[in-house]
């Protein structure tokens, strides 16, 4: 004779063990109440914009769809966002210029400034934490023509030979002259994250084993080569981060421009980059579906370019054998 199975009924949670289960759930919801509205959202309807006609000031209700037609506006008809296409690029250029600089600095630093190596650090880091509007402010007084502590050095210049011929006596008008807004904005970028990657690229020398450098110099390699031979091949990991870093911080390059001329970038239109245009464009202009277009394609620009970076790296990690 077969027993019944025994039937339990299950208890009903008490008010504080649900509490209980509920309060990790409560803890974590800050931040997904704020990536939902800040992040989640704006990106979702960013993306929906871009395939319609809209002016912010017209209201919700006046949005028309308009499929591609934005994005075949901005890649096939709109000279000016191939012109702040190429001015990115070529800032993108002189920001990668960052690497070798900081890497000869932190280097310096770590075999040459051991007592003072704190101290240094935080001398190159220091205007990285500063303002960035500050900062262009501060240099739209360096390169201003007529009154510009930069102009006011090099006309000290103007009698040596060689040197001096390079520079008109009435100076050089660096946010004016489309030939040098370029270099301009790119020295301002160069000086405020210089510090930034020094400390990044210091940080991962200081990492590596001092047994390499040892046999490094038990073999006789001089200080160039063991940079060459044992920091540098160490560093790949590192140097990998800071290229995607400038890869993405120079192709969305903002502040520094705008402070410096403006968001229509100037004369001739030489310091105008992608997210200029694209501010402009969305507030200036009032066309923000063409604005949101603009995001996505720059969107795919940094995502190719960082796979194209990543492919270069991984493809240097395989010839070492890594």
């Amino acid at each position: 004779m077969t027993q019944a199975p025994v039937q339990f009924q299950a208890r009903p949670l008490s008010s504080s063990t649900r509490a209980r289960r509920l309060a990790p759930y409560l803890f974590i919801s800050p931040f997904f109440i704020f990536f939902l509205v800040f992040a989640l959202f704006p990106t979702l309807f960013s993306f929906y914009l871009s395939f319609q006609k809209w002016r912010q000031t017209s209201g919700l209700g006046e949005m028309k769809f308009s499929g591609l037609e934005n994005y075949h506006f901005t890649l096939f008809s709109d000279p000016w966002f191939w012109k702040a296409v190429g001015n990115t690029l070529i800032l993108g250029v002189y920001g990668l210029l960052l690497q070798p600089i900081a890497l000869v600095l932190a280097f310096a630093i770590l075999v040459g400034l051991k007592r003072f190596r704190s101290l240094v650090t935080a001398l190159y880091f220091l205007p990285y934490i500063t303002s960035t509007v500050a900062v262009a402010l501060i240099f739209t007084v360096v390169y201003s023509k007529n009154t510009g502590l930069l102009n006011a050095f090099l006309s000290t210049l103007h009698g040596l030979p060689l040197v001096g011929g390079l520079f008109p006596n009435g100076g050089v008008d660096w946010l004016g002259d489309p030939n040098t807004v370029k270099p301009a904005i790119a020295l301002v970028v160069l000086w405020r994250y210089l510090g930034w990657n020094v400390l990044l690229h210091l940080s991962r020398m200081q990492a590596i084993p001092q047994d390499l450098y040892d046999a490094a110099k038990i073999d006789g390699a001089s200080t160039g080569q063991q940079f060459r031979f044992v920091t540098l091949p160490q560093l790949m990991p590192m140097l990998f981060l800071t290229v995607s870093l400038t890869i993405i911080g120079q192709m969305q390059l903002f502040d520094e421009p705008y402070v410096l001329v403006g968001g229509e970038g100037g004369w001739a239109q030489a310091g105008l980059t992608v997210a200029t245009y694209l501010y402009t464009t969305a507030f200036k202009f009032g066309d923000a579906g063409t604005a949101a277009a603009m995001g996505w394609i720059l969107f795919a620009g940094i995502l190719a370019l960082s796979t194209l970076n990543n492919r270069i790296f991984g493809a240097q990690g395989r010839a070492r054998g890594e």
